[in-house]
């Protein structure tokens, strides 16, 4: 009882931060009002405001914003799924250089709505409507360019930063506290089937254009440096770099996916 009181108060005070810096930003864009209403002050909930958010950017003559808007309100309806929602946000804020405000990645950043229109997806993949999953996550790709599978599972408190070009295929796991950067694949290395794609562990740290195939597994508090092919398993708390990538140091932290230093001394 007391964790979910704990999650449902975190959603809260997520909710009511952004509210409040919307009427903010409102006071000091006039011209906005209409986007910062529609968007933010009109809503009463976290989970209302986000529906619409992405309903309006992901509806087309397949999925009409109606019927988008009150799947989303069901799925962000589910106390679980806005906590992570919540995560996610504070870790964009905590990680981010260029985010110094909580509605900031909500209302503007692709990688974080990418991520949560992801979760709606795989609900829905989750309940047995896979055409219906399919065809958002076509909406997803063309609108943000980042390609989901609905069946991938991934975690909270996640941060994907810039976003364009991110491939997350349909076996791969993203545990907690992960940070993506821009164009990293998470892949199979062929036509191979079942179990095929990455298994990223907590706290890793994934630098831009990482390409990482096959069922491997990226250990705990591991970095994969910027644009290395990954093609076999790496120990935790490894950094590895190159084509294809070999463990050339340690990180020496528990999460390096929170300090996002992704500056390294070979062995």
């Amino acid at each position: 009882m007391g964790n979910h009181v704990n999650k449902q108060q975190s959603i809260d005070i997520m909710w009511q931060k952004i509210s409040e810096e919307a009427g903010i930003s409102l006071a000091k864009e006039p011209m906005l009002e209409h986007f910062f209403r529609s968007t933010v002050l009109n809503h009463s909930s976290l989970g209302e405001s986000l529906s619409y958010n992405l309903a309006n950017k992901l509806a087309n003559h397949a999925l009409p914003l109606k019927l988008l808007q009150s799947l989303m309100n069901t799925v962000f309806s589910d106390k679980e799924v806005l906590f992570a929602t919540s995560r996610d946000i504070q870790a964009t804020v905590d990680r981010d250089s260029a985010c110094s405000s909580y509605s900031t990645p909500f209302l503007y950043f692709k990688g974080f709505l990418a991520l949560q229109a992801y979760r709606v997806t795989h609900h829905l993949w989750h309940k047995g409507k896979h055409s219906l999953a399919l065809m958002l996550q076509y909406s997803i790709s063309t609108h943000f360019a980042v390609d989901i599978h609905p069946a991938a599972t991934i975690g909270s408190g996640i941060l994907i930063d810039h976003a364009t070009g991110l491939v997350i295929g349909e076996t791969a796991v993203i545990e907690d506290s992960v940070s993506i950067m821009q164009s990293v694949t998470l892949g199979g290395t062929g036509k191979e089937s079942g179990d095929r794609h990455p298994k990223i562990r907590q706290g890793v740290l994934l630098g831009p254009g990482a390409k990482i195939l096959g069922n491997i597994e990226i250990g705990e508090g591991s970095m994969v440096a910027a644009s290395s092919v990954v093609l076999k398993s790496v120990a935790a708390h490894s950094i590895v770099a190159g084509v294809p990538a070999d463990i050339v140091g340690s990180t020496n932290v528990n999460e390096p996916s929170k300090l996002m230093n992704h500056y390294f001394k070979s062995c």
